[in-house]
């Protein structure tokens, strides 16, 4: 396994950039107000050959273990524990202040090893910030600009020492059958997203609280479940469009997006003791739309005084806003408490497994000469609408071509009936299915 890095700081001094910079993409959300970070967020970093597993940390502050910035401390303080080698990051242009000065009498007693790095050194301006940085007693600094991506050799060479010293390793090859499945929790804010990832991995990995909006990044979380190497991803709560103000929230909002951009099955998380909201509905739409395989669970359902009422409201409003999705997997736990938890992950197995379905050409056609017959196309100027050959494309989702007389003149009321008719055919419940109409005789026929 590649050895690990923790990059510490206080706040604002470019770690999250510098975190980017080494996992070679914009996976944490960088702004110019400080304390955007909150959560650990890892990501595979590598400087040329180098490869190791790094972690962004919230920075380095002093509060109350009871408040927010308490339990981000907690989180920082167990990276620095996990890591095989610290980086303490200071700010090249501001130069050594006293929140470093004590942070680093702090990091000098701690067993992990620690880099002193001097970010912001483009330029002469921070030539000043680089000579006092010598005053923290860490050894000689690494000056470096993240942003412009220089300093980086050095970089390389203080931390291919630790490689080697660790008995350091490329990480091997995935093997087909090893591949990750990923896995994002999404919903309104404070309907226990963080929570529930905690109790799926058996660690309080991320930050929870009653604060509103704690998560602000994407975090990914690597897990395992019954041997399946499952990426797990905690997201920022997901708000109505003309409700996302400011320059952070647009870039937390767009991060969680992406994330779902990324995912394969996709866990829409409602607090059950709330009415479901349009936009969770509208959530789902979206998920559909992307052709993500989706999984809605009702949270906090120890909470809910009427249990059979609302599971009977939910139904009834999935058969309305989400007829696309019919069959969708409804879990129903408390993530706080753990009730009911142990069903999600099956769902999750069993709708993936679908989601990747490659159903046979000939019993698609077998199915096509079937629901034609007892429901015969509509006729269209005097005309039967012929459907000759039905062929699956692709998977993930499940994507099927039929050809057609005529395309134009089938109405969206048939190719439903058709779409509902091929799900309950084959057990497609709770997936998207795509189902296209394409002009043309049996592409597959040979021709005479």
């Amino acid at each position: 396994m590649p050895f690990s890095v923790a990059i510490l700081g206080r706040p604002n001094v470019g770690k999250s950039t510098l975190f980017n910079r080494l996992v070679g993409r914009r996976l944490a959300i960088v702004a110019e107000t400080p304390g955007v970070t909150r959560d650990r967020r890892e990501g595979e970093g590598r400087i040329g050959p180098l490869r190791f597993r790094v972690t962004d940390t919230a920075g380095l502050e002093e509060a109350s273990p009871d408040s927010l910035g308490g339990r981000m401390m907690e989180q920082t303080q167990r990276a620095l524990e996990e890591a095989d080698v610290a980086l303490l990051v200071v700010d090249g242009r501001a130069g050594i202040t006293a929140a470093d000065e004590h942070f680093a009498d702090q990091l000098r007693r701690a067993e992990t090893p620690i880099v002193l790095v001097v970010n912001k050194c483009e330029g002469a301006a921070a030539s000043s910030g680089i000579a006092d940085s010598y005053s923290l007693g860490m050894g000689e600094p690494i000056a470096i600009s993240a942003e412009h991506n220089e300093g980086m050799n050095a970089l390389y060479d203080a931390l291919a020492g630790f490689e080697a010293a660790l008995g350091g390793a490329t990480e091997p090859a995935l093997q087909a059958g090893d591949k990750k499945l990923r896995l994002a929790i999404v919903g309104r804010p404070n309907v226990g997203k963080s929570t529930l990832l905690n109790r799926l991995v058996g660690d309080e990995r991320v930050i929870t609280g009653p604060e509103a909006g704690i998560t602000r990044d994407s975090v990914a979380v690597e897990w395992s479940f019954d041997g399946r190497r499952i990426e797990l991803v905690d997201t920022a709560g997901l708000r109505r469009r003309a409700r996302v103000s400011g320059k952070l929230e647009k870039l937390s909002s767009e991060d969680t997006h992406a994330s779902l951009g990324r995912a394969e099955v996709v866990v829409l998380l409602f607090d059950a003791t709330e009415p479901p909201a349009k936009q969770d509905f509208g959530i789902a739409n979206r998920l559909a739309e992307e052709g993500r395989a989706p999984v809605i669970v009702l949270n906090k359902w120890d909470l809910v005084e009427t249990p059979q009422g609302v599971m009977q409201d939910m139904l009834a409003r999935l058969e309305v806003s989400l007829p696309q999705l019919r069959g969708v997997p409804l879990v129903t736990c408390s993530a706080l408490t753990g009730r009911g938890c142990d069903k999600l992950m099956p769902a999750v197995l069993d709708v993936y497994e679908r989601w990747n379905i490659r159903v046979p050409t000939a019993a698609l056609n077998r199915w096509l000469k079937d629901a034609t017959e007892s429901h015969p196309p509509p006729l269209a100027a005097g005309r039967r609408v012929k459907l000759r050959y039905v062929t699956q494309v692709k998977a993930r989702p499940p994507t099927f071509a039929a050809f057609v007389s005529r395309p134009e003149a089938l109405p969206d009321s048939y190719r439903r009936y058709l779409v509902n008719d091929l799900r309950a055919r084959f057990k497609l419940d709770g997936v998207p299915i795509r189902f296209y109409l394409r002009k043309g005789k049996n592409p597959y026929q040979k021709r005479k």
